[in-house]
């Protein structure tokens, strides 16, 4: 099970997203190109759900 949450990285936004890792790093990926105009690539969100994890 994997979470992030938009305001860990710096934006003001309340935008949530937990499941599956793919599922996560999609829909992140997704919201964040859709709502803040950043296309952040596939490796750049799962470094942000290793980093979490203290990986």
């Amino acid at each position: 099970m994997a979470k992030l949450k938009c305001g860990d990285y710096g934006f003001e936004c309340d935008f949530i997203v937990d499941g599956e890792m793919e599922e996560v790093i999609e829909n992140f990926r997704k919201h964040t190109d859709e709502e803040h105009g950043i296309d952040y690539s596939k490796e750049a969100v799962m470094q942000f759900l290793l980093r979490k994890q203290g990986v």
